[in-house]
């Protein structure tokens, strides 16, 4: 594969990490109290979005995942674990800068 490409893939990585860590965020902070504690979703109809952008984002954050997984000829587990990152709170932000940091300075 061409450099650009593997940059392109590392700064779309980054990108989704981040929504998809701040997103969950979102649905585990505000939807999900919103919706079981205060009964609130009827009156706010808006907050739906919130569960299904991060349904969306995820998909695509896994593809972005596989793709650099494949490009950096990542373990399997490896892939695993930076999928299973972006379903809890927070993980995908720390899977981001291990990434970044091991495969950013290699350009």
């Amino acid at each position: 594969m061409t450099e650009p490409t593997s940059t392109g893939a590392l700064t779309r990585f980054r990108l989704l990490a981040v929504l998809c860590g701040v997103n969950l965020l979102l649905l585990v902070l505000v939807y999900m109290p919103a919706k079981y504690i205060f009964d609130a979703i009827e009156s706010n109809t808006w907050m739906i979005t919130i569960p299904i952008a991060h349904g969306y984002l995820y998909i695509v954050y896994i593809l972005t995942v596989l793709q650099i997984g494949v490009q950096k000829r990542m373990k399997f587990v490896t892939i695993i674990a930076l999928i299973a990152a972006g379903t809890l709170p927070v993980a995908s932000f720390i899977a981001e800068r291990r990434i970044t940091k091991k495969y950013g300075a290699a350009k």
